[in-house]
């Protein structure tokens, strides 16, 4: 495990111990150094783009990095900053997994993940003041990865949210998807009463792997994934 930090960017990267090295750490900082490069240019022609709370338009011209945050927050109706975490994290894992050939790699940034494995990956999931924080963990099929795992909160962190959920966990092959519905789950979440109203909304994804809530004491799970206490 190592750290990448480029800025405000602060990604805790695993890899396979069999394929590391100092190079390793380079290739991780610079592939994080050109994402920040590609999203700072398009910040300065149209700084928008930073604060907008609803989907833009697509623009053809507009970069990969771009076009995949814009799809994203089209398809959760939220803003395209959602998205950045998951794909910041993403793009840094799939660099190093197109360079490496690890077996396994985990790719961590502001609670959003990216992960290939070869074995089950165990999750546990923080929820802030909440009884149920780091009581529950998602186990993540090694055959579902890659995937992205991405989480909101209305409670914890800097991000900005209208909703009250302590954590939503949103996985989705596509981490920039993921962490988009994350948003926009949480988003809904304003009370205990709002559970059901977020679980029609997440229906309407076929993309949705599992999705876990927690609100307070109370925790909603759907999808495909198991949960378990953490020990």
């Amino acid at each position: 495990f190592f750290n990448t930090t480029v800025h405000e960017s602060d990604l805790h990267i695993g890899i396979d111990p069999a394929v590391y090295s100092d190079d390793v750490e380079n290739t991780a900082q610079n592939e994080v150094k050109r994402i920040r490069k590609v999203l700072e240019s398009y910040f300065s022609r149209f700084p928008d783009f930073l604060t907008s709370l609803k989907p833009l338009n697509h623009d053809m011209e507009d970069s990969f990095e771009i076009r995949d945050m814009k799809k994203a927050a089209l398809k959760a109706g939220v803003g395209p900053m959602a998205a950045v975490a998951g794909l910041t994290s993403e793009l840094a894992g799939r660099k190093l997994l197109a360079k490496y050939y690890p077996k396994e790699i985990i790719v961590e940034n502001g609670g959003d993940i990216w992960a290939k494995t070869k074995e089950p990956l165990f999750v546990e999931i923080f929820a802030g003041e909440s009884p149920l924080s780091g009581k529950i963990m998602l186990k993540i099929p090694p055959e579902k990865t890659p995937l992205g795992i991405c989480t909101s909160s209305g409670t914890v962190g800097h991000s900005f949210s209208f909703g009250k959920a302590d954590a939503v966990v949103i996985s989705c092959h596509d981490a920039s998807l993921a962490d988009a519905l994350a948003t926009a789950v949480c988003n809904i979440m304003k009370t205990e009463n709002d559970i059901e109203k977020a679980g029609n909304y997440m229906s309407g994804f076929r993309e949705i792997l599992s999705a876990v809530i927690i609100i307070g004491d109370k925790v909603y799970v759907s999808g495909s994934f198991d949960i378990h206490p953490s020990n």
